[in-house]
């Protein structure tokens, strides 16, 4: 689970999972935090459909 909050000119994003516990990722604004989406993300290491991945990209572009 993913949890994004705008906080100014920040961009705090806490992932969430039952195997790692919380991890907290602060970004200075939309670019970087794109680049860690695409990074996390990855296209060619994604293990769900075409259509998954474009929905996650679309929602981390409406932040």
């Amino acid at each position: 689970m993913l949890n994004v909050e705008v906080q100014g000119t920040k961009i705090v994003l806490t992932e969430i999972s039952d195997q790692w516990g919380e991890e907290c990722h602060t970004f200075i604004g939309r670019p970087a935090m794109l680049h860690w989406a695409n990074e996390r993300f990855a296209k060619d290491k994604f293990d769900g459909t075409e259509e998954e991945w474009q929905a996650i990209m679309d929602a981390f572009k409406e932040v």
